[in-house]
């Protein structure tokens, strides 16, 4: 079987890591270069670097600091945020990451996923979706399509996906546009819950069984963790491949050490690591 496994993530914002609620109010949390090494210390599997306003503010991606975290790294590292072209991602990729995140890009010109794919491999191919749940007579106003539509329940919600750091509503549905963008090329799809982001009362369970049981390539669980049983939670009821998390990292909540201990106890697969006092997870 193979390990789950554990990927902080870096929200980097004007050259510094930080964290916020639902994507907004978002708080100041270090120097990318010096957690990175401390994630890479600590054993994490894999480190998610994401320029969160790149894409919002119309501008390229920090590539001297993704350089510069890429040269602490020993683990794979993926890079997101601000990719426009083929040559933003080639631009990444020389930089030192090796799997390329694709948000708001892959929604305005999906080609750019089979593009990424073709290039560099499914395997380097990530697409990150950001969806929230909206009423279904909301989100019904915002599809384009000529299909005719039945009438929906103002109660009734839809897993929608937003880009430009959360700001822009698509009339996107999670799952179908999942399936869509593995079609094309994407080897990985990580999932952030708008909703859970930042809470800290755990992942949305439903939203990653929703997506997670639509696609057959790996899914990784992001927004909302607060704790290693989150983790565990989330991984043992539904098929998401990896948990993603910030805060309780960022701050010095858990460990990845910790984490990995916690989530062996409960019988999930791990890679082994040890902690600072050399005890094995």
């Amino acid at each position: 079987m193979l390990s789950h496994r554990i990927i902080p993530c870096l929200d980097v914002h004007a050259g510094r890591v930080v964290k916020g609620v639902n994507f907004i109010d978002i708080r100041d949390a270090g120097d990318p270069v010096e957690i990175a090494r401390r994630y890479d210390e600590q054993g994490a599997d894999e480190l998610v670097f994401l320029d969160i306003t790149a894409s919002h503010e119309g501008r390229d991606i920090m590539l001297d600091v993704v350089r510069q975290v890429a040269e602490q790294c020993f683990m794979p590292f993926t890079v997101g945020g601000g990719i426009r072209t083929i040559e933003d991602v080639t631009a990444l990729v020389q930089a030192g990451a090796e799997k390329v995140s694709i948000n708001t890009a892959a929604v305005e010109n999906s080609d750019i996923v089979a593009q990424c794919a073709r290039r560099f491999g499914r395997c380097a191919t990530v697409v990150n979706i950001d969806p929230k749940r909206v009423p279904a007579d909301e989100f019904a106003q915002r599809i384009t399509d000529s299909e005719p539509r039945p009438p929906v329940s103002s109660s009734e919600k839809v897993f929608e996906i937003h880009t430009h750091g959360g700001r822009r509503p698509t009339g996107l549905e999670a799952a179908s546009y999942a399936r869509h963008v593995v079609e094309l090329g994407a080897g990985e799809i990580v999932l952030t819950s708008m909703d859970a982001d930042g809470t800290r009362d755990g992942y949305d369970i439903e939203m990653t069984r929703c997506v997670a049981d639509a696609v057959d390539v790996p899914v990784v669980a992001s927004g909302g963790c607060g704790s290693p049983t989150h983790m565990v939670d989330v991984l043992e009821q539904t098929r998401a491949d990896a948990v993603l998390a910030a805060s309780i990292f960022h701050y010095g909540d858990y460990s990845i050490a910790q984490t990995k201990r916690q989530m062996a106890a409960a019988g999930l697969p791990v890679r082994q690591t040890a902690d600072k006092e050399g005890r094995s997870c």
